[in-house]
């Protein structure tokens, strides 16, 4: 494999505000290569879009302050002239945001918001850009997009803003796509449709896509790999078979257990995970997740702040300890899912092919 096309060290984001600091984003490491899709899922509150929104710089400094490096194709974005990021934004990552009706400008036409970055970043005419125009939104599978053109996003039902706002994230074709919270209005249906698009344009295009989601269930069928983020710092990160299949953190734990599973009619509550994250200006000592977590077992846990650890090729967990196999497998057991399991070696060091079967919905 060729080296990462996005490499992030060390990122810390913090805000000031009137109760004190806000650690919002904590230590995040990690590479994003070519075509894959890397999901980050967690609670409300946990950083993932702040991580996301401090790439290119998009969070307003002063209150907010970046720290870290973000290497993209080498070039460090946290430390990049604001004049020559601009033509980052865009050209080189793009965003889909959370909501269409607030992303989108509900007095211009939507044809006037998908060419304005093409004639910002692109050398095209008025005439050019709305031909490409007609094309993303042909790509998007919008009917009638020439004539659609010139109608105000109140004019389109949920899913259809969702694609207009995907076309102006492709406007560019950028390398990175960030695809935040993008399924979360939209019903069922439309969440596969959309979620299949993504795919067939990143397959066409060759772009890396970075996927926010508290949604375990899109990212079991979307996704390459997985970072689970609790408190502002990444506490579990592994392929998406192998967390599925083999969560260690307590919190992933939790996290699988508390979802509802389709067709389950033994009328049992749901598992739930006790109390609520903590506040980014009150950070408790020891692991973030301690007062939580009902598998602590190690003193360490109350006042020493765990390292993110390597317990398997690619997989890494932010804990003193690890969930057991048995505890894991329920887990897994619980959501249903078909995964194939981790690669085991024999004694001679060689592959086990494993049971037949498996692979992702």
């Amino acid at each position: 494999m060729s080296g990462p096309l996005l490499s992030v060290r060390d990122l810390n984001v913090r805000f000031g505000t009137k109760r004190g600091t806000a650690q919002v984003v904590r230590g995040m490491s990690y590479d994003l290569h070519e075509g894959e899709t890397l999901a980050i899922v967690g609670e409300s509150g946990s950083g993932k879009s702040v991580s996301t929104l401090a790439l290119t710089r998009l969070i307003p400094t002063p209150p907010g302050r970046i720290e870290g490096q973000v290497l993209l194709d080498g070039d460090d974005l946290v430390t990049m002239p604001e004049k020559q990021l601009l033509q980052v934004r865009g050209t080189r990552v793009g965003y889909v945001f959370q909501d269409p009706m607030t992303s989108l400008n509900p007095v211009h036409p939507i044809g006037r918001q998908v060419t304005e970055g093409m004639r910002f970043h692109l050398d095209v005419s008025e005439h050019e850009a709305r031909d490409r125009a007609v094309d993303l939104l042909r790509q998007v599978g919008i009917p009638g997009a020439e004539k659609r053109l010139d109608d105000y996003p109140h004019q389109f039902s949920g899913g259809m803003r969702q694609r207009v706002v995907i076309a102006i994230g492709l406007a560019c074709d950028p390398k990175i796509l960030i695809a935040d919270e993008m399924t979360t209005a939209l019903d069922v249906t439309t969440q596969a449709q959309i979620t299949d698009l993504v795919q067939h344009l990143q397959e066409e295009r060759r772009m890396a896509v970075i996927w926010i989601t508290h949604d375990l269930g899109v990212v079991a069928g979307i996704a390459d790999r997985v970072m689970v983020m609790y408190a502002g710092q990444v506490i579990e990160e592994a392929s998406v078979d192998r967390l599925f299949a083999e969560p260690r953190h307590p919190y992933t734990v939790g996290l699988l257990m508390s979802l509802p599973v389709l067709g389950d009619l033994r009328g049992e509550a749901l598992t739930a995970i006790p109390g609520l994250p903590p506040s980014p200006t009150d950070l408790p000592d020891g692991c973030s997740f301690h007062p939580r977590c009902s598998f602590r077992d190690d003193e360490r846990c109350l006042t020493e702040q765990p390292p993110l650890r390597e317990i398997a090729p690619g997989h890494h967990v932010r804990s003193f300890y690890e969930v057991d196999d048995a505890t894991a497998r329920a887990a897994s057991a619980a959501q249903r899912i078909e995964v194939e399991p981790p690669e085991a070696s024999n004694d001679d060091g060689s592959p086990d092919a494993g049971p037949p079967g498996g692979g992702r919905p």
